[in-house]
C-alpha cells in the first residue's frame, strides 16, 4: 500500500482497510537501548485546517534542540476512532521538516489503547519505523481502577483482555494520564519514558512544548506560517 493512500484514504471504508494493513506491522518489544532523540507530536485544529508541531529533545536531558510546525487543509472528517488519518498527514510531513531522525515518538494521543490497536502513536511509529509512544489526557477505551491521589501512583489499563497501557497519576491530585505503546515499545518501556519526561506539570515536559506551539498557530493567522528551527532559524 502507498504511502498517499495511507495518509490520505478518500473515505471510511478505505481508512478502515489501512488500520487493517497497518496493524498486521504492529510490533511491541522493550526497548534494546534507550533514545537519545526524542520528538514530541501535538495537533490542533481549526474549523478548516490541522495545525502540527515537532519538538526534538535530547533524551533524558530534555534540552530543547528544535522545532518545527506545519498546516494542512482537514481532509478527513471528524469520526472517532479514526482520528489518525484527520491529524496524521500534518504530523507526517512535520517530522519530515526535522534536520535529525528521532529514536522515539512522544505523541499527544493514544497508542494501542485504541479500539482497533491503532491510535496516533501507533499510526505514526508504524508508518516511521520509530518506536512511539502515545499519552493522552483522556480515557478511550479500556478498564482500570483509579491510581492513588499522590504523584507517581498508576494502574493498569486493560481492554478485551489484554494491557494495553496504564493510567498515571502524574502529579498528586491531578487528572491521570494514560500512557501507551505506540509501536515497537513495551507498555512497561512507554511507562517508564513518559515518566523520565515529567518535569512539575500534568504532562511530560516534551508534550507541553509541543502543545504551547499548536496552541500559538491558532493565534495566528494561519496563511503561510513559517516553519520555527531552534538551530538555524530557517523554515
Amino acid at each position: 500500500m502507498k504511502l498517499e493512500q495511507i495518509l490520505y484514504p478518500e473515505n471510511v471504508d478505505l481508512a478502515r482497510r489501512v488500520q487493517v494493513h497497518l496493524l498486521k506491522k504492529l510490533k511491541l518489544r522493550p526497548l534494546t537501548e534507550s533514545p537519545r532523540l526524542l520528538a514530541a507530536v501535538d495537533a490542533a485544529f481549526t474549523e478548516e485546517l490541522v495545525l502540527a508541531a515537532v519538538c526534538l529533545f535530547s533524551f533524558p536531558e530534555l534540552e530543547l534542540l528544535e522545532e518545527q510546525t506545519g498546516i494542512e487543509p482537514v481532509r478527513f472528517p471528524y469520526i472517532p476512532g479514526f482520528l489518525s488519518f484527520r491529524e496524521g498527514p500534518a504530523i507526517y510531513h512535520t517530522l519530515q521538516k526535522l534536520s535529525r531522525k528521532p529514536d522515539l515518538l512522544l505523541v499527544d494521543g493514544q497508542g494501542i489503547a485504541h479500539p482497533r490497536r491503532l491510535g496516533i502513536a501507533t499510526f505514526l511509529g508504524i508508518i516511521l519505523d520509530t518506536p512511539s509512544v502515545g499519552c493522552a489526557k483522556s480515557h478511550l477505551v479500556g478498564e482500570f481502577r483509579m491510581p492513588a491521589r499522590s504523584g507517581g501512583s498508576c494502574c493498569r489499563l486493560t481492554h478485551r483482555g489484554q494491557l494495553v497501557g496504564y493510567v498515571l497519576r502524574s502529579r498528586t491530585a491531578v487528572r491521570p494520564i494514560f500512557v501507551s505503546p505506540g509501536h515497537l515499545v513495551s507498555p512497561r518501556d512507554a511507562l517508564n519514558l513518559v515518566r523520565k519526561g515529567l518535569r512539575g506539570f500534568r504532562v511530560p515536559e516534551p508534550l507541553r512544548r509541543a502543545h504551547h506551539l499548536t496552541q500559538n498557530l491558532k493565534l495566528s493567522p494561519p496563511g503561510n506560517k513559517p516553519c520555527r528551527n531552534k538551530n538555524s532559524g530557517h523554515n
